[in-house]
């Protein structure tokens, strides 16, 4: 079946299958390989996207679902070229070490701030909940969003 939506901004089409998910159309058509592979179940949250906005797990997302929809993932964040608060926070605090669940990270802070511009330390825990890593014990996540939240106060995204 032909899908449509829009990809980081730009419109799009691609054939799948009618089972095919999200999380291998990103990766294998469009070459998206920030989004990960890793649990397949929907348990560690490193495949996470926005649909319209939403953060959702691309491995158990049809990628017929997302037909007439705006998907967004983390290369689609930075505009020309310039990282986002979030982004130059994670490097800033030092939240990445293998890196391999950054990009989901990423993208449930990028949603939170959008809805809450100044959470507190346990709002942001209980909003990354479903996002695993094995490499950093989270404290410095944590304090990249914080220091992201700063960054939103002073510009906010869109101004």
């Amino acid at each position: 079946m032909r899908v449509r939506f829009k990809l980081n901004g730009e419109p799009v089409e691609v054939d799948v299958e009618p089972n095919e998910l999200l999380i291998n159309v990103l990766r294998e058509r469009f070459g998206l390989t920030g989004t990960k592979y890793a649990c397949g179940i929907g348990e560690c949250g490193a495949c996470t996207v926005l649909l319209d906005g939403e953060p959702v797990l691309s491995c158990l997302t049809l990628a017929a679902d997302v037909d007439g929809h705006e998907v967004v993932t983390v290369e689609g964040l930075a505009k020309s070229g310039e990282l986002t608060p979030v982004q130059r926070a994670f490097i800033e605090e030092g939240a990445v070490q293998c890196g391999y669940c950054i990009p989901g990270f990423v993208i449930m802070a990028e949603s939170l701030l959008r809805e809450n511009p100044e959470p507190t330390e346990a709002e942001i825990r209980d909003y990354i909940r479903g996002n695993l890593c094995r490499c950093t014990g989270y404290v410095n996540i944590v304090k990249a969003v914080k220091r992201a939240s700063k960054y939103f106060k002073l510009a906010p995204p869109g101004s």
